[in-house]
């Protein structure tokens, strides 16, 4: 004890000296490193991804840089509760190739497209479609008609998502028909196939489906086939299209007039004068709007050109082929699957009725 006791009160009063120095600098220093810890920028700092959550740090500024930002553990006693603030800089993110609206936000949150799929109310989504229908059937419907609807559904297989619009309302009826559980109704009074395609049919909402058939409801479909005439639309180059149609049954058009020789016809020979070019409607590259088939692409650009104030669609067949190319070439008439238009004018027949 007493070579102990000798040691430290041997010590020089330098050496001393220069330990309470060396103490002082460093409690000074750690005291200005805490002060200016909290302008650091987190963006700067290299830390595993595992120990932030998985946000983009471009927006995480401090509170003292003189913008309002995401601020993390504002306490030591609120660390598991932090609250978060978005940032008004939104220069820190702009994606001019995410969709119009979308440009601030991280490509990787961004779902562009939707679909007509219906889903549960529990269980995973994942395992909410045993099989994903590629092709959509749209009918505008009143109930008058369900019949021949219900005729028209069973034509076309469970590849098809099948939507109704109704335009008389009445929509909980039509559940006598087990298809039609598993339809989409979509219900507005007096209106039009083209007020619903406009409003409905936006092709973001359709992308999922390859082709899409807008379909008026008075059509016979005895000799029709939706999968078969899918193959020869695909056969054939079509990206506009439409069935035959049976030529005892008062055409207006000869191109839409079904050939018993063939498969699919792209032109013919109408009334003199007519036809200014043999490649321009109602030549070629036209069909008409009583049951119109469109591919995906096509119809992203036909969407486009529907105005909001369309009504009956006239006129629309002859500006079809702007939004293909050729279009004498990709526009067609299948000639093997043909229906019959049976001019039944049911949402005509309410123009004078009383809401």
């Amino acid at each position: 004890m007493g070579i102990i006791t000798r040691s430290v009160t041997s010590r020089k009063p330098s050496e001393i000296m220069r330990i309470f120095v060396t103490t002082f600098i460093g409690v000074v220093f750690g005291f200005f490193l805490g002060v200016s810890f909290p302008t650091l920028s987190i963006t700067k700092l290299n830390l595993p991804s595992g120990l932030l959550p998985s946000i983009d740090l471009s927006y995480i500024e401090d509170r003292y840089t003189g913008r309002q930002a995401w601020s993390f553990m504002n306490n030591s006693n609120r660390r598991s509760s932090s609250r978060v603030q978005l940032s008004n800089d939104t220069s820190k993110i702009w994606v001019p190739s995410n969709p119009r609206g979308a440009e601030r936000l991280p490509p990787g949150i961004v779902e562009a497209e939707s679909d007509f799929y219906l889903h549960r109310l529990w269980g995973k989504p994942s395992e909410d479609l045993t099989s994903k229908p590629k092709y959509l059937v749209t009918f505008t419907v009143g109930y008058g008609q369900k019949n021949n609807i219900d005729a028209a559904v069973k034509k076309f297989s469970g590849n098809f998502t099948v939507l109704l619009f109704h335009y008389d309302g009445r929509t909980t009826e039509w559940d006598e028909f087990e298809w039609s559980k598993r339809a989409i109704h979509v219900s507005a009074h007096k209106q039009t196939k083209w007020w619903y395609a406009k409003r409905f049919l936006h092709p973001d909402i359709v992308a999922p489906y390859d082709y899409i058939f807008i379909w008026d409801e008075d059509l016979g479909v005895e000799h029709f086939d939706a999968e078969e005439y899918i193959k020869l639309v695909r056969k054939y180059g079509l990206e506009i299209s439409q069935p035959g149609l049976e030529p005892n049954k008062g055409l207006t058009w000869q191109m839409t007039k079904r050939r018993g020789d063939r498969e699919v016809h792209k032109v013919t020979e109408e009334r003199p004068g007519w036809c200014s070019d043999p490649h321009l409607p109602p030549c070629a590259a036209f069909v008409e709007i009583m049951a119109p088939v469109f591919s995906r692409d096509a119809w992203r650009c036909v969407w486009h050109m529907i105005q909001n104030d369309l009504v009956h669609g006239w006129g629309l067949d002859f500006a079809l082929r702007r939004c293909v190319e050729p279009a004498h070439e990709k526009i067609g008439v299948v000639d093997s699957q043909w229906i019959v238009h049976q001019g039944l004018p049911s949402l005509g027949n309410q123009v004078f009725c009383l809401p």
